[in-house]
């Protein structure tokens, strides 16, 4: 296990406790998520590390890796991931006319294999290896391990997306320079993280999916990624609601808390989180950030 002794946004020393969760996927165990002092940004730690992190995601419920379809929430999350891609892929087509796009822990390549279809040139990064056959079984798509990400050439795409990604990267600040260095001056990068600060995230607390420990090293609020984005002179230009996201994580939360799938409470729930977050884009469960670089 590897114990951070200095907080990635702010780099303050004074961490302190925040809550202790349990990894209900893979492991059964309970690990630890530690709050900075000074900027109040979360994460999780001790953690594993670079040569033990790998049999976390070793399960077949773990479905941005196996695809399956196995169980209502797992049916459920590949019926609304159907509708949500073609938003994504509205989404990068608005920004550019120039059509590249590295899609960075592309997972299966669900979306990588839309975006090939709406005339993108698409590249994609995935450091599953069981994700990568898929990919390339189902889709025709040559997905790249992720280790291959620093012989990308410098300025060399328009979109990067990082689809509930950044919370899984072991070298937070060395990955936020890497984006920088492979956008184009004019780009946009597109990252999606949960929001530890929403209604759901409030009301489940340690049952709370969305920790999900110890595969989630990160845990974001908007505050946390303007901080973290300023320091490697990017900005957020905008913020937009992943509405779902609070749905199909209350439903697993749901599970977790009770040891019971109960829909009509984790309906109930998400739409208690969205309704709240009303017009604060701030409070939703998951955040969408669309980023730019600052102009030096």
């Amino acid at each position: 296990m590897e114990n951070i002794t200095k907080c990635f946004v702010c780099g303050g020393s004074e961490l302190q406790p925040f809550i202790n969760c349990k990894d209900y996927t893979v492991s059964k165990s309970d690990f630890n998520i530690v709050s900075c002092k000074t900027c109040g940004f979360k994460f999780t730690n001790p953690r594993p590390d670079v040569t033990e992190i790998g049999k976390y995601y070793e399960s077949d419920d773990y479905i941005s890796h196996s695809d399956s379809g196995k169980g209502i929430v797992n049916s459920l999350y590949k019926l609304v991931r159907n509708y949500t891609i073609n938003k994504k892929v509205n989404l990068v087509d608005s920004f550019t006319k120039d059509k590249t796009i590295l899609d960075i822990g592309c997972g299966t390549g669900t979306f990588l294999n839309a975006c090939n279809k709406s005339g993108w040139m698409a590249r994609g990064l995935e450091p599953s290896e069981n994700a990568r056959k898929f990919a390339l079984n189902t889709y025709k798509l040559e997905i790249k391990a992720e280790n291959e990400l620093s012989k990308l050439p410098n300025k060399s795409f328009s979109i990067i997306t990082m689809w509930h990604v950044l919370e899984h990267v072991n070298l937070l600040n060395e990955r936020i320079e890497e984006l920088n260095r492979l956008l184009k001056d004019d780009g946009t990068i597109i990252i999606a993280v949960p929001n530890c600060n929403s209604y759901d995230a409030n009301y489940y607390k340690e049952f709370w999916a969305a920790y999900d420990l110890p595969r989630h090293l990160y845990h974001f609020t908007p505050d946390s990624i303007e901080k973290l984005l300023k320091k490697h002179n990017l900005k957020i230009l905008k913020k937009l609601p992943m509405v779902f996201d609070s749905y199909y994580v209350s439903l697993l939360s749901e599970k977790y808390k009770t040891g019971k799938t109960n829909l009509i409470k984790a309906i109930l729930t998400g739409f208690r989180s969205n309704l709240k977050a009303g017009r604060d884009i701030n409070t939703f469960s998951s955040i969408i950030y669309i980023i730019k670089k600052e102009k030096i």
